[in-house]
């Protein structure tokens, strides 16, 4: 499975106004075609990774919506039989469960009466243009059982209530900390799944405290990374509905984690710098089911 981080953002599709660039996310699209991989899309609503022109542009509520419906349905209908799902809508909660301001939430006008109308609204649009697609709501530090996980929960009921057509939550899972309460992961996604939710683990990786070269400085850290990987993904073979694990990257090289920790914590990933697998590459295949060999 294949999801880009950046190329289907607004700020890289979306130059200007009037302009639609789908260039480097065809080019994915592509790679995954010939490797025989199943797309996710990512993202079609986010408070940030917005162009200038959007949120600089003054704009009334009603033109904000018919620009986020165009882009909807531009978008999704671009990608349609190609993204298996999406990620409707990117973290749109705060750590206490409240939504976070943005371009989209404070200028009402997008949908009508509840204040997550510009969620559901999103959620319609883009079913109206792909009702074959698995739509998603994607969600940082949601999961384990707290304000925010609860947040979600309670607006995911009431979307089941109205008939919204959501499918499941992504818990992105950027975990950086060797010490993650794995008695509440495992509850949070048993009551999702109780809803009838599929799950998918969108941006796994598990930060380890780094020197600046990027070097894991204590190579125990590997090991509790490892297991750590392990477990997550028993909890989620074990859970109804957990159908997909994706890590945020694929090597230590390219980890979003130095830039955003000052270069204090990285080699979250399952291959090192050296695209060399590390232990939590055999423990995740080792949960999975699958074999290991010795790399040539």
């Amino acid at each position: 499975m294949l999801e880009p981080e950046d190329a289907m953002k607004w700020e890289a599709l979306r130059p200007d106004e009037q302009t639609f660039d789908f260039g480097a996310a065809d080019r994915i699209v592509a790679f995954a075609r010939t490797h025989n991989m199943k797309v996710r899309g990512h993202n079609l609503l986010w408070g940030t990774h917005n162009p200038d022109w959007l949120t600089r542009g003054n704009y009334k509520p009603k033109e904000l919506s018919e620009l986020l419906h165009q882009h909807i349905s531009r978008v999704v209908g671009h990608f349609r039989g190609t993204a298996f799902a999406w990620d409707v809508v990117n973290e749109a909660f705060d750590e206490k469960g409240r939504l976070r301001d943005s371009i989209w939430y404070n200028r009402p006008g997008i949908g009508a009466g509840e204040e997550k109308a510009y969620i559901e609204q999103a959620f319609r649009w883009a079913h109206d243009v792909d009702p074959d697609a698995l739509l998603f709501y994607n969600e940082a530090e949601a999961e384990e059982m707290n304000p925010k996980s609860d947040a979600i929960y309670a607006m995911m009921k009431d979307f089941q209530r109205c008939g919204v057509p959501i499918d499941g939550i992504g818990f992105q899972m950027h975990i950086f900390n060797l010490s993650p309460d794995l008695p509440s992961i495992s509850a949070n996604f048993a009551r999702f799944s109780e809803l009838g939710m599929k799950i998918h683990i969108t941006e796994l990786d598990v930060a380890l405290p780094v020197a600046p070269d990027g070097k894991v400085l204590d190579t125990v850290d590997l090991e509790r990374q490892a297991d750590i990987y392990r477990k997550i993904a028993t909890i989620c073979m074990r859970t109804d509905g957990c159908t997909a694990i994706q890590t945020w990257g694929v090597t230590d090289q390219y980890s979003w984690l130095g830039w955003a920790t000052d270069k204090t914590k990285g080699a979250g990933l399952l291959f090192d710098r050296n695209y060399h697998p590390k232990p939590a590459y055999t423990a995740l295949r080792q949960a999975l089911g699958g074999r290991t060999r010795k790399p040539d």
